[in-house]
């Protein structure tokens, strides 16, 4: 039987993520052992107050549809969630609770966008961001974000990337995968072109939680109210829960898009797991000591091997400001060891020296490699030693 597949769907690239994790998933299963380096989630069990109010309502019988947009009171918690984090006022209508922030997203892009439309999405990216804006029948528009500039983009380079068809800007603040933030006033420079352009922003703030020294998280929605109309936040607790299993993110923003994200919702998923949004409500009314705890971890982590990884002969690094993630530049790495290309560099250190990272190829920027932190800081120190004797052996 031939099958004819959607062309949206030939068009879409495998996630480079997953694939690097599955090789070396892979070559554990043989009995090497292989330190990964490519997670995109805490090492951290999600606090058990949250586990034990997830139990507690199934136990209770809480285990039915809701509405689609979710339970009214993880809305209210988000709502005051937003009143003591970023000082914003939302209203109900403006808020829909989604099977997870990458949901929230794609959900968005499919309301949004016509055949066409133009959405700027700066380098380097989440993997997500272009195949779901394709899927949406968008075309994805990049801007180089340099890394003499921490990855960031200028208000230059936004204006001139605009067209008549530019519909949005994904801003990822901190970032996946550089870690890196934007500063208020970067952020304000940028949201006025949005203004003058009436370009939507979309502003993904799922690490918002895990800042690190003297920076602070800034959401543009916060600068004024012209911005706060303008942007449609998308957050969850994924990231700051150690909750990624649970799928529950959100969108805030204008209620005519999210009472259009609703109605998609609801002839697609029906509504987020319901013993999850219970999760999700003990999450933000509960302790946030299980939040600092982790981000605290990180932190160390951070800072213990950020200095030995710059050690590394080729190896370049802005220093992340958030998220779990070092954004190196391997490319003078790469020519150390032989190597034409970054990708190649990549599977020579999962072959050789069982070390997994992810390809910056896959974010827009094929000169780096994405390694996460969310692992123990023996395993990772381990590995930046790997890495290290990896190059040196191959120079000598």
């Amino acid at each position: 039987m031939d099958i004819l597949l959607a062309k949206r769907v030939k068009a879409l690239t495998p996630s480079t993520t997953l694939a690097i994790t599955a090789k070396a998933k892979a070559l554990k299963e043989e009995g090497f052992d292989v330190i990964g380096l490519g997670a995109g989630e805490p090492d951290f069990n999600t606090p058990q107050h949250i586990i034990d109010a997830a139990v507690v309502s199934m136990n209770e019988g809480q285990t039915k549809y809701t509405p689609s947009a979710g339970l009214p009171k993880l809305i209210a918690a988000i709502i005051e969630k937003f009143k003591k984090d970023q000082g914003i006022d939302y209203t109900s209508k403006e808020i829909i609770v989604t099977n997870g922030a990458k949901h929230g997203l794609y959900t968005l892009f499919q309301v949004l966008l016509d055949e066409g439309d133009e959405v700027i999405i700066p380098t380097p990216y989440w993997v997500s961001y272009p195949e779901q804006v394709k899927l949406a029948g968008g075309v994805p528009v990049y801007v180089d974000g340099l890394e003499e500039n921490e990855f960031k983009i200028t208000p230059e380079q936004l204006e001139k990337a605009i067209t008549e068809r530019t519909k949005a800007i994904i801003i990822n603040s901190p970032s996946n995968p550089t870690g890196v933030l934007y500063t208020e006033k970067e952020l304000f420079e940028l949201g006025q072109v949005c203004l003058q352009k009436n370009v939507l922003i979309v502003s993904d703030e799922i690490y918002e939680k895990l800042i690190y020294g003297q920076n602070k998280h800034v959401s543009i929605a916060q600068l004024s109210p012209e911005l706060k109309e303008q942007t449609i936040i998308i957050n969850g607790v994924s990231k700051s829960h150690s909750m990624t299993g649970w799928r529950i993110g959100y969108a805030a923003g204008n209620k005519e898009i999210i009472e259009a994200m609703t109605n998609l919702a609801s002839h697609s998923t029906s509504n987020p797991t319901t013993t999850a949004q219970f999760g999700a409500i003990a999450a933000y009314t509960g302790s946030d000591t299980p939040v600092e705890e982790m981000r605290k971890a990180f932190e160390e982590r951070l800072n213990i091997v950020f200095d030995q990884l710059v050690q590394i002969p080729g190896i370049t690094c802005v220093k992340p400001q958030g998220a779990f993630y070092f954004y190196p530049n391997a490319r003078k790495a790469a020519e150390l060891s032989g190597y034409e290309t970054v990708d190649g560099f990549v599977e020579g250190l999962l072959e050789e020296a069982k070390v997994a990272v992810v390809p910056g190829s896959g974010f827009g920027t094929p000169d780096n490699i994405r390694l996460s932190y969310a692992t123990s800081l023996n395993q990772l120190e381990e590995a930046i030693k790997r890495i290290k004797s990896f190059v040196e052996s191959k120079m000598s």
